[in-house]
């Protein structure tokens, strides 16, 4: 009983420890001093594919950037694809923004999402490029927001999405999931010097990724994003988060949805990051939860304490959403509780799986599985000693 009572009590002071650790980072922040920031010109590209919720609105924030001077590169794997006619009328509507649709996909990796926007890289007129999903929407100041984080210590600058707008039951699933839940420990990981990248908004250097052996490398894990995050590392430099994680609209979100997604997350987390990974099984009200019911039948505690550990736990998740400016209301709760009695599920789940999909791409995280065909393994591994010889090249040509 003793363990129990314990258990509870620590898991409840993470939880709590957590979210006012990341409210006190961002009000130190937010008080201090913003430092000035140079501005030089960015390449923006966002790859697309398929019509999906809120994609005009998100793609048309592109063009209201406040940065005195950027690029945009719209990339698609197929011309006849309906995001590619959405993307031309937007830029025909914004003639004021340089902006081209990039068309086509080079099979260097097992990610679709990069052989997309490998050419958009090697298009880019600039040495700064920020690659930001479709179905993020950009306010004004978000290159100014990545650049802010950037210091001699950076490699990558990146931000978590943040769940807005949910209008039905599984969009607020998942915007507990990715704000209070996800975004908290990224923040939380942030503020403690232990950055993950995540791929849903990114800033590089050109230069840099070339030292480290050019963009193919971060076709080299199953995730662009986790690939990001171990070359950085590797080369000893921080992935640094924006203070505040970029919107993006839910809508409605299907149930079913919301479970396939985190589930292949997860199974990319565990594929990656196997030991950041074992501790996830701890998170989440569940397990606390039920040593506390169990306390409670069998007389330990008081039959009021569960609730009262109930409302300590989710309380603080309320106030750290409202901190932020995320939803809330009264499908939070519900919500919460709904994504707490999955995470054991989701543990599971990702460790006795492999397979996903994405974007109609069946995939899976086994190394001896991701293949399309044998010619694209071989590309792979031509690509990648290509870059790495570049790469020991400019090394060399450094130290003369």
């Amino acid at each position: 009983m003793t363990f129990l009572i314990w258990f509870a009590v620590i898991a409840l002071l993470v939880q709590l420890a957590s979210i006012a650790f990341v409210i006190a980072t961002r009000m130190l922040h937010r008080r201090g001093a913003h430092r000035p920031i140079s501005k030089p010109p960015v390449t923006l590209i966002r790859p697309i594919c398929g019509l999906e919720n809120n994609l005009e609105r998100c793609l048309a924030s592109s063009f209201r950037l406040d940065w005195p001077s950027y690029e945009l590169l719209f990339c698609v794997a197929r011309a006849d694809d309906p995001a590619a006619a959405l993307a031309q009328r937007l830029m025909a509507e914004n003639p004021h923004i340089p902006a081209r649709l990039l068309v086509g996909e080079d099979l260097f990796s097992v990610n679709p999402k990069m052989n997309n926007v490998v050419k958009g890289w090697r298009n880019a007129r600039h040495d700064w490029v920020v690659m930001t999903d479709s179905n993020v929407l950009m306010p004004p100041d978000t290159i100014a927001r990545m650049m802010a984080r950037w210091d001699g210590k950076t490699g990558l600058v990146c931000s978590p999405p943040a769940g807005t707008e949910p209008t039905n039951f599984g969009a607020m699933l998942e915007s507990t999931w990715l704000d209070s839940f996800q975004a908290r420990w990224q923040l939380f990981a942030d503020a403690a010097g232990f950055g993950f990248a995540q791929g849903k908004s990114m800033l590089f250097n050109r230069h840099l990724i070339t030292e480290l052996g050019g963009f193919e490398r971060l076709g080299e894990e199953v995730a662009e994003d986790a690939a990001a995050t171990i070359l950085i590392r590797n080369a000893g430099l921080k992935v640094r988060l924006v203070r505040e994680p970029f919107p993006q609209p839910l809508g409605n979100r299907d149930i079913a949805a919301v479970w396939k997604r985190q589930l292949r997350w997860a199974r990319l987390r565990r594929a990656s990051f196997p030991l950041y990974f074992l501790p996830e099984v701890f998170t989440g009200a569940t397990l606390p939860m039920a040593a506390m019911v169990a306390l409670a039948l069998n007389g330990n505690l008081p039959a009021w304490t569960p609730l009262a550990y109930l409302m300590a736990w989710y309380g603080a998740e309320v106030l750290l959403a409202r901190t932020y400016g995320w939803p809330t209301g009264w499908r939070m709760l519900p919500a919460m509780l709904a994504r707490d009695l999955l995470l054991p599920a989701l543990f599971v789940s990702a460790w006795f799986g492999s397979g996903f999909e994405w974007r109609g791409n069946a995939m899976t995280v086994a190394d001896n599985d991701n293949g399309r065909t044998t010619r694209i393994r071989q590309a792979v591994a031509r690509t990648r000693d290509k870059a790495r010889e570049k790469a020991r090249a400019l090394v060399a040509a450094r130290s003369l």
